[in-house]
């Protein structure tokens, strides 16, 4: 089960023990108060770069630390014992639940800015994540928003 699946349309996150940020994090911290090792400062610049507001993809990440695409997953999976694919899915779709629940963009414009090519992918992976689909999630989401924050009755010009 993803880590994404203790999400709850309230909005609460997931549990920060389960989340793969959570864990590639924690692998920072596994050296303690030691002076910051060179790949300790590469995994500190990933997760930023994934942290950072625009999607971005393993190759692009590639790129960035002149590494082959083979080689920075490899790496990253062995220095903080989190798959950098999965790393990616989890921010894209955690993105993806805040812009539907704080937008009114359609799904097809939410999976495109969170860097799906295709909407038809983009609800697959939602719904395996989430357990529902895309367009559910926010329906609940907003209906919960609704019962706990009620609308404030209109007052009359007069």
């Amino acid at each position: 089960m993803s880590a994404l699946h203790s999400r709850s349309p309230e909005g609460n996150g997931t549990n920060p023990a389960s989340s793969n940020l959570a864990v590639a994090k924690a692998a920072l911290l596994r050296f303690g108060a030691f002076a910051a090792t060179a790949q300790q400062e590469r995994i500190r610049k990933i997760l930023q770069i994934i942290e950072a507001t625009t999607p971005c993809s393993i190759d692009d990440l590639a790129v960035e630390f002149k590494l082959s695409h083979s080689r920075l997953e490899h790496w990253f999976k062995q220095h903080t014992g989190v798959c950098l694919g999965h790393l990616l899915t989890e921010q894209r779709l955690r993105r993806a639940a805040d812009l539907l629940e704080h937008s009114y963009m359609t799904v097809k414009e939410v999976a495109i800015v969170v860097g799906y090519q295709h909407a038809s992918s983009f609800v697959r992976a939602f719904a395996h994540c989430f357990a529902q689909s895309p367009g559910c999630y926010r329906r609940q989401y907003w209906s919960q928003q609704a019962a706990t924050n009620p609308p404030r009755p209109k007052l009359r010009a007069g």
